[in-house]
């Protein structure tokens, strides 16, 4: 692509928790580094300790600012007055761009620069779904008004920008055929991530690392080591990894299974830290799009058993035998007990570290991510300010 000016881009999200976060994080480290300017507006009443650090890290590189307005998951009417402060606050920055992530991100980025167009802005909207909306339902009365929103906001994006095929894909049955350009950009792993991880020959068989809640299968890993151990006649270990509000419920179910010394718990910490303290990386997660713990962990060298959800068989590839059925424990202690009795398993199955850094890595993910952003401009140019 052409050099071209520098860019001002501004990213709109809710919650500063998780992969969305993440996500833009890489971005804003890799277009600032290519000298473009960028900003991020997210809630300011959600996060802790760990993400203020990380917004401590990252801030010095918000030449357009680091801007936190409380931003409610659920649509309440205090969201016009966030509205509005985030419309005044977003026309001084003169953005070239305005990527929303999330549904709540999505909506402010299309609505407020849609009103910036109306003014003779030049700028480019853009709507990552990162799941979010696409979990509901349209046999629910919820469902229906949360998606058929969606729909109704395509009038006011220039793009969709998914972070999967399989997010695409779902898109397109749940709330139907876009009507605005798509593009699919995989999630990717920074250069200094992709370096193996050496773990102790004694350290615990399995690794759980994520939100303690059940959309993200904690239960299901319990249960499924419960099984495996029977399956292989000796006692195994493990060890989870995170926060979250059903901690305390999972604790019970593994004391009343008589888990509780062979499965190790531990706070959230960074996920190279603890792809240190076990062998096997387990994410037995009910619902995804593209986690990045899956991508993390191949990164750093580790084996990994996941649910066939969102994106990952196109990581580990469709007819991958580190998949099992999602919310399956049975099937997900069939492929764990398979992982540790067999030689050789994770060298067979795991996908070969240089085609995967070819598509999965965080270099790749922001030249295709700046090039869209790029065309959008070239495409639809605005008359007036810049």
């Amino acid at each position: 692509m052409a050099e071209s000016a520098p860019l001002r881009i501004l990213h709109c999200f809710r919650s500063p928790v998780g992969g969305i976060f993440r996500h833009v994080r890489d971005l804003v480290e890799e277009h600032r580094a290519a000298g473009h300017e960028v900003g991020i507006l997210c809630d300011s009443s959600t996060g802790g300790a760990h993400e203020d650090r990380l917004f401590e890290s990252i801030e010095p590189q918000l030449s357009l600012g680091l801007t936190r307005i409380p931003l409610r998951r659920a649509i309440v009417p205090s969201d016009l007055m966030a509205i509005y402060r985030s419309y005044k606050h977003i026309k001084s920055l003169k953005p070239d761009i305005l990527h929303g992530h999330g549904a709540k991100g999505g909506a402010l980025a299309r609505l407020i620069g849609s009103t910036l167009r109306v003014n003779k802005y030049r700028v480019a909207r853009l709507y990552s779904p990162h799941g979010g909306s696409l979990h509901f339902d349209r046999s629910s009365l919820s469902g229906r008004v949360v998606l058929g929103l969606e729909r109704f906001q395509e009038y006011f994006g220039d793009a969709l920008v998914f972070v999967c095929d399989y997010e695409r894909r779902t898109y397109e049955a749940k709330v139907g055929k876009p009507r605005t350009l798509t593009k699919v950009i995989y999630n990717g792993i920074k250069d200094a991530e992709f370096e193996t991880i050496a773990t102790d020959p004694s350290a615990p068989h399995f690794l759980y690392i994520g939100m303690l809640r059940d959309l993200k299968g904690p239960d299901v890993f319990i249960d499924a080591f419960a099984r495996t151990e029977r399956a292989v006649g000796h006692p195994l270990s493990a060890l989870m990894v995170g926060d979250g509000p059903d901690r305390d419920r999972y604790e019970a179910m593994m004391a009343e299974r008589g888990l509780g010394r062979r499965i190790g718990m531990k706070p959230a910490m960074p996920a190279r830290e603890a792809f240190a303290l076990a062998k096997i990386v387990v994410v037995p997660s009910r619902a995804e799009a593209m986690p990045y713990i899956v991508l993390e962990a191949l990164a750093a060298g580790k084996a990994v058993i996941a649910s066939r959800v969102g994106g990952i068989p196109e990581v580990l590839g469709e007819a991958n035998e580190a998949l099992a059925v999602p919310g399956n424990a049975e099937d997900l202690a069939r492929v764990m007990t398979q992982a540790v009795t067999t030689p050789g398993w994770k060298d067979r199955v795991m996908p070969k570290p240089e085609a995967f850094k070819a598509v999965f890595s965080a270099s790749v993910m922001a030249r295709e991510m700046l090039e869209l952003y790029q065309n959008l401009l070239d495409s639809k140019p605005v008359a007036g300010h810049r």
